[in-house]
């Protein structure tokens, strides 16, 4: 039965791809899937199923990728790199509060629910902190996120359309390739494995990447990853994200899906213009400056950044400071506030 889903998913995807490209759209091989994939749940009864280990493979193949196109010397420039990122997420948590209380008071929600909603964390992160507290519509913090996720992968390589430098592919597949390559992924697959035991978030994602870092820095040379395996990375991870936004999830109410597509597209719009910023006092170009304040997800980001040709270094480090600071200070403060929201309602209650 899953067979038969995962099969069709593929097709789908297939198709998508084929049309985006044939098409000259932006971004073939992640948006025609996702695209295809996401308009045919709303015509095709037949449940489709895309299993979490192909989006893992997906990411881990991108995951070396960007890896092998990390730029070292970045690092050399961190100190005035983490003020200007630590200034703009701040600026960002700022505004989704007050977001928050926007979505509270017009879409007739809990406050808790609100600001998990509007929080700029990854997908993931917030699922799961939503599903640990008490009070909290799952449903719809889940639906805001996941509109945001599509929007962002979505609209942002059209966005920037007139600014995209054409990118590599890799290489073209050889079969005298196929040893060192399978054997850099089996090494990667560890890393993966050792990065879960340390905790590291995404580890599908950035293990890979730390690894292959370090492998560069220890001026280890490694196979570059051949065109038809990003190009098969893509679309396991379009049809994926494609999948997240569910036809029941159209049932919330049409107040909630205004504001969940409305504060998408918001957020979407505070971001450019932080890209502006970080163009202009940083000289980076639209492409990289977008990516890297989009708040779409380090993976995502990252994977769009290698394949318009943007500096992938910069979106990377962009996003894992993002990344970082979701965890260690967003979550940490959203978990207090939703604690004084559960105190003062216990109080008025007695």
């Amino acid at each position: 039965m899953r067979f038969k889903s995962i099969g069709l998913v593929a097709l789908i995807s297939l198709i998508g791809a084929h049309c985006f490209n044939v098409s000259g759209m932006p971004v073939p091989w992640m948006l025609g899937p996702l695209f295809a994939v996401l308009i045919s749940q709303f015509f095709i009864k037949y449940k489709l199923y895309w299993p979490v280990k192909l989006r893992n493979f997906g990411l881990l193949i991108v995951g070396i990728s960007i890896g092998q196109a990390f730029q070292l010397e970045l690092l050399a420039g961190m100190g005035w790199l983490i003020t200007f990122m630590l200034l703009l997420n701040i600026g960002l948590v700022i505004i989704s509060i007050f977001m928050a209380l926007g979505v509270q008071k017009i879409g007739n929600l809990s406050l808790k629910t609100a600001l998990t909603c509007t929080v700029p964390g990854g997908l993931a992160q917030i699922t799961v902190f939503a599903e640990e507290e008490e009070d909290i519509d799952l449903a719809v913090v889940v639906f805001f996120h996941v509109v945001r996720v599509i929007s962002i992968v979505f609209l942002v390589p059209f966005s920037l359309s007139g600014h995209i430098i054409q990118a590599s592919s890799g290489e073209s597949f050889e079969l005298v390739a196929i040893m060192p390559i399978a054997f850099l992924i089996f090494a990667s697959f560890g890393s993966v494995i050792v990065g879960k035991k340390l905790k590291i978030p995404v580890p599908f994602f950035l293990s890979p990447v730390l690894f292959i870092v370090v492998l560069n820095f220890c001026s280890i040379h490694t196979p570059e990853i051949p065109s038809i395996l990003l190009h098969t990375a893509q679309l396991f991870m379009g049809a994926y994200i494609g999948l997240q936004l569910k036809p029941e999830m159209l049932k919330l109410g049409k107040k909630v899906l205004i504001l969940g597509i409305g504060s998408a597209l918001f957020l979407l719009i505070v971001t450019f213009a932080q890209a502006l910023l970080l163009k202009s006092f940083l000289n980076y170009s639209l492409a990289t400056s977008f990516l890297s304040t989009a708040a779409g997800g380090l993976d995502q980001m990252s994977l769009l950044a290698t394949i318009v040709g943007a500096d992938v270094s910069v979106v990377t480090v962009f996003q894992m400071f993002r990344l970082l600071f979701v965890f260690l200070v967003v979550l940490p403060l959203l978990k207090a506030a939703c604690s004084v929201i559960d105190r003062k309602r216990k109080i008025v209650k007695t």
